[in-house]
């Protein structure tokens, strides 16, 4: 399964590269949601080669996946693997400069099943694809305003 969108944001590519790498912000978000991360590597700052593992509770069922940034390439964009037993993924998020003062966010997340339980576990998604692309969508979208505002406000 694949998931795209691209907002165009008020702020330069610079400022957004940094919020998109803002990683112990989105750390945060996620152990709001109840989930637990740990890193898994002993880099100082972002690069190629940091590492999380998350456990968390989906669909009723403890989950873990490992995620680990294989592309850092400033201010152009980012990708980060993720991997579990029975599923993988890869989000890749692509910056472009249309201005000094804006930016094209365009993220592409790909999932995909390792065998018959991860086919298992995306077949109920395949059947909400609908409303899934709209929730990504809405979610990026919330994620460029958030950017913008954040740049305003220090501007």
């Amino acid at each position: 399964m694949q998931f795209t969108s691209s907002e165009e944001i008020e702020a330069p590519i610079e400022a957004v590269f940094d919020e998109i790498t803002e990683f112990t912000a989105f750390e945060r978000s996620a152990r709001r949601r109840g989930a637990e991360v740990r890193r898994t590597d002993t880099l100082t700052g972002p690069g190629v080669g940091m590492g999380w593992h998350a456990r968390f509770t989906l669909r009723g069922r403890l989950r873990e996946v490992d995620i680990a940034l294989v592309r850092h390439d400033p201010p152009h964009g980012i990708t980060l693997d993720a991997g579990s037993p029975a599923i993988t993924g890869r989000m890749r998020v692509d910056l472009v400069a249309l201005s000094p003062t804006r930016t094209r966010l365009a993220v592409d997340l790909t999932v995909a099943p390792k065998g018959l339980a991860g086919r298992v576990m995306l077949q109920p998604l395949k059947l909400m694809r609908g409303n899934l692309t709209r929730r990504f969508r809405l979610r990026v979208a919330d994620f460029a305003t958030d950017v913008e505002e954040r740049f305003k406000s220090r501007v």
